[in-house]
């Protein structure tokens, strides 16, 4: 690898780390729970399994070819749900960062195994008229990635089943805004729940929202 790839790598795994731990900052994750990757070299960098976010340096991050063999440092390995990262950037070529949360409000709703519907315009951000749930198969399996590509179809988040959720951006600052988004509506839709089901925007005008979505912050 030339001088200047292992330089961008180093400075890609510098904001990885920063990623992660803002998720603590932001009430996503506690503990070691949740992981983050980001597109890299043909390959991607990601966070390493068990391991709290404060306690890593940007070195702990792991490298991982696009094949999924990994290259930690000091004998780490990569989160168990790396298959997951590996096939979003497979089959995604937008996708340029990867962040997965066990944030309150998105797992409360994951274990219902119901999808968000349209309650409010800003479930467009996520690229359709509803934020799909996965279809639960246990952690770290190839099962749960390609239930994850199913609930994917089209959007840019999902919840995952009794589990989570996940969220894609073109870089690390925009899918850490995306998954602080997908947990502010979570709380939201919550909220909306307590009187009873909420008023649901039609087809019609969550088109017309989709629509103006194509330009959003642009």
């Amino acid at each position: 690898m030339s001088r200047k790839g292992i330089e961008g790598r180093n400075a890609l795994a510098g904001e990885l780390l920063a990623v992660s731990c803002a998720l603590k900052e932001h009430r996503l994750n506690v503990g070691t729970a949740g992981n983050v990757s980001a597109r890299c070299d043909g390959g991607f960098l990601m966070t390493p399994s068990g391991r709290l976010p404060e306690r890593c340096s940007a070195a702990d991050m792991v490298w991982m070819t696009k094949e999924g063999a990994s290259e930690g440092a000091g004998g780490l390995v990569p989160s168990s749900e790396w298959r997951i990262h590996r096939d979003i950037y497979a089959n995604i070529p937008e996708a340029g960062a990867v962040v997965h949360a066990h944030s309150p409000f998105a797992t409360a709703l994951a274990c219902q195994r119901a999808d968000i519907p349209p309650f409010h315009y800003m479930v467009a951000l996520f690229g359709g008229g509803s934020v799909r749930c996965a279809a639960y198969a246990t952690f770290g399996t190839q099962a749960l990635s390609e239930n994850v590509l199913v609930a994917l179809a089209g959007r840019n988040a999902c919840l995952l089943a009794n589990h989570g959720m996940l969220a894609c951006g073109r870089d690390l600052a925009h899918a850490l805004a995306q998954a602080v988004e997908l947990e502010t509506l979570c709380e939201q839709y919550w909220r909306a729940c307590q009187p009873g089901p909420p008023v649901l925007l039609s087809e019609g005008e969550m088109a017309e929202v989709l629509e103006r979505f194509r330009h959003y912050g642009q």
